[in-house]
């Protein structure tokens, strides 16, 4: 049977696009496995799976092999052996700190061996850093011989630094060098090991300039508490807390150095200027005030929350920075500003190994085309990495970004948008070039759906000084239209008489009532110590009344929690379980009566049960007062409003705090004194019930554990 020959050439080209379609298809667009996962977090530790950032390249320096010294002309297979720094110059050629084989392993910009080199003349002892200028010099952090070593281009010794000789120096000050840079005078900036004092600072005659960036004390609540209890012998005895010392330091283009440290738990990263000042501090779109910036990713911090280890880091032409997590073999990376741009890691649990799967990541380091290159101290290699369809896209978008280019970078951006409608920094992205262009209404919009809390703030701004200018006019007409009718209003009443009237019939009505119970929540308010008495002893509160303001009260706090603006409440941002509020509020509020009632009992108070639970119900009306306003005002006001919200924020609950305190005061029949005392005594019984509470669960879960177990071992037998 014949084919037809329409048929025919369907079938010829099903066939030709089965064989030649691998070849005929972009790599870029049909990139090759990766062994890893490249994700993306933002500012709300939201996770967000993207393309890979980075795909493997290839391995280098894996078979090395020098002449056979006992067999002159013979090659010998020579790998590396537990390297600890790369290195790369501006010719694109890699420098290898070979440590285990004591010595520096060159190679070219394909990889290929250019020379070994081992100082002969003075022979190198466990390096373990490097640098090369400019000029083709090149400095040896040698650790195990305490000196730095200074290299002609030709591999020729020129100098050694040992450790400097400086009154300002203390003398125990251990002078291992592990990594260095040099700036483009010639002065030495180098990381000791276990120097906490910050990077030695060596002028190019070897001399004692001083220590630059070093890192804060960690200074927490317990150590405030030790100091302010403890006498000065037994403070003394303390171990001393000293700063993190720095792990690793590398320098950009425009001469800045970075230092990271392994063992700080925020600002592991720092860019620091001339005068020793960070630059990230503070930074990035996410970053909240006085907040100190945390680098270092983990994918899902929930279940695993040791905190990162980072080791090296490295600086590209952009001044993108990528470190490297030796502890859980994760690579991050951030733009200039310190937002985080992509992370990538993978499970290295698997005996054998994958090309891009880095073992034991030692040191990191790029090329002028913004390769990666990780070496890995376990496998003895160089793993190389190049940039992604996508993320040369997100770097080339971000960097106009940085550079203020919003307008050029609208159309990156939405290529990057297009292929990740997740992508924040896409997100954040155009809504900055929609702000440049003057789409305020655009950028309120995508500014909310980046959570970017600063960028919403400016944009709403824009449009609601828009919305007042159009409107201005026909808002003040009406305030006047209605301030005429209400003065009308009253003028008439009054005439009329029946205000008179009103009145008396509604206090003949409510004299005894519920309405007249819940208008006592008023009179706290003005005269609280008074009107707390009046609750106990004037009968001027009920069940019912108590229910009420508590609901209202509860009620209220649920619609603060969820309707706050998320430029003052961020949980909004992550949609809050009202479910969880409304069971946090009632276990506080209940462990607060009981707790305060045992007190009160045992040291003398006065007060019924039921007068602290009425009590504690009508010192909660604030909320209902102030938190119904504050959030419909919250969507409102800007972020230069924050003061006016912050101080009717705190406000609030330092007024029901003042409320409870007079409460047991007035209710206890306490002296001031007293009442601290109880109310001091009523919070800490709280947290003993919470830290029972804890216990009793976690027990209660390991006995379940344990009958469960009992009864799978008895079923199977």
């Amino acid at each position: 049977m014949l084919l037809r020959p329409r048929l025919l050439k369907r079938l010829l080209a099903v066939v030709v696009t089965v064989l030649l379609g691998p070849v005929l298809i972009r790599p870029e667009a049909a990139h090759a496995y990766t062994p890893y996962n490249t994700n993306y977090k933002d500012g709300y530790e939201q996770l967000v799976w993207t393309q890979p950032a980075y795909n493997p390249a290839g391995a280098w320096a894996r078979e090395l092999y020098i002449d056979d010294p006992k067999k002159p002309g013979q090659p010998l297979h020579s790998p590396l052996k537990q390297p600890q720094d790369l290195f790369i110059d501006s010719n694109d050629q890699l420098y290898i700190a070979d440590t285990g084989n004591n010595r520096i392993v060159h190679l070219n910009e394909r990889g290929e061996l250019v020379r070994i080199l081992e100082v002969k003349e003075s022979p190198l002892n466990k390096p373990q850093g490097l640098f090369v200028d400019t000029n083709g010099h090149i400095y040896i952090a040698d650790t195990g011989n305490k000196r730095i070593v200074r290299l002609n281009k030709d591999g020729k010794l020129v100098r050694e630094y040992k450790r400097p000789e400086s009154k300002f120096l203390s003398a125990s000050f251990k002078f291992d060098p592990v990594k260095l840079v040099v700036d483009k005078r010639g002065f030495l900036y180098i990381a000791s090991l276990g120097g906490y004092q910050g990077l030695l600072q060596l002028d190019p005659e070897g001399n004692f300039q001083g220590f630059f960036g070093a890192n804060a004390t960690s200074f927490s609540v317990i150590d405030m508490f030790k100091r302010f209890i403890y006498s000065r012998e037994m403070y003394q005895r303390e171990i001393s807390k000293l700063p993190g010392s720095i792990a690793s330091v590398a320098t950009d283009q425009d001469g800045l150095i970075y230092t990271v440290s392994s063992d700080v738990e925020t600002q592991q990263i720092k860019k620091l200027n001339i005068a020793g000042l960070d630059q990230l501090g503070g930074k990035g779109e996410f970053a909240k005030p006085g907040e100190k910036t945390v680098f270092g990713e983990i994918a899902f911090s929930n279940f695993n929350r040791s905190v990162p280890v980072l080791t090296d880091l490295t600086v590209d032409r952009d001044g993108n920075m990528t470190a490297i997590d030796a502890k859980h073999k994760v690579v991050n990376q951030y733009d200039s500003s310190g937002n985080l741009l992509f992370f990538w890691w993978g499970d290295d649990s698997t005996v054998t190994t994958k090309l891009g799967m880095v073992k034991t990541p030692t040191a990191i380091a790029n090329n002028s085309k913004n390769e990666l290159f990780i070496l890995d101290g376990e496998n003895n290699l160089v793993q190389s990495f190049r940039l992604s369809e996508f993320g040369a896209l997100v770097h080339k978008a971000n960097h106009l970004t940085q550079e203020g280019k919003y307008e050029e970078s609208e159309a990156p951006w939405a290529e990057v948008n297009r292929l990740n409608a997740y992508y924040t920094p896409a997100i954040a992205g155009l809504a900055k070039a929609a702000y440049k262009k003057g789409d305020y209404p655009r950028a309120q919009r995508l500014f909310a759906e980046a959570g970017h809390a600063q960028g919403y703030s400016d944009a709403f701004w824009q449009n609601r000084l828009f919305w007042f200018q159009k409107n201005f006019g026909m808002l003040m007409n009406a305030i006047l239209i209605a301030l005429l009718l209400l003065f009308v209003l009253r003028s008439w009443s009054r005439r009329a008489g029946w205000r008179a009237e009103w009145r008396s019939w509604k206090e003949q009505r409510g004299e005894y009532g519920l309405v007249r119970q819940l208008r006592h929540a008023f009179t706290i308010l003005k005269h609280p110590i008074d009107g707390f008495g009046a609750l106990r002893y004037e009968r001027k509160g009920s069940f019912a009344s108590s229910l009420i303001l508590f609901v209202l009260a509860l009620a209220s706090y649920c619609v603060m929690r969820a309707g706050i603006s998320f430029i003052y409440n961020p949980d909004v941002f992550l949609e809050i379980n009202l479910l969880v509020v409304v069971v946090q509020f009632l276990v506080i509020w209940l462990v607060w009566v009981v707790s305060n009632y045992l007190i009160s009992t045992i040291y003398r108070g006065e007060g019924r049960f039921r007068d602290v639970v009425y009590g504690s119900c009508y010192a909660l009306f604030p909320l209902v007062l102030i938190g119904l306003p504050l959030t419909v005002i919250s969507n409102v006001m800007t972020l230069n409003e924050s003061a006016i919200f912050n101080f009717m924020h705190v406000g609030l609950f330092l007024w029901i705090g003042l409320l409870l305190f007079w409460k047991v005061q007035s209710m206890q029949n306490y002296s001031v004194g007293e009442t601290t005392v109880n109310v001091a005594l009523s919070a800490l019984t709280m947290a003993v019930c919470g830290v029972l509470v804890f216990i009793t669960i976690g027990l209660t879960k390991e006995l379940t554990d344990f009958v469960y177990a009992v009864f799978q071992e008895v079923t199977i037998r």
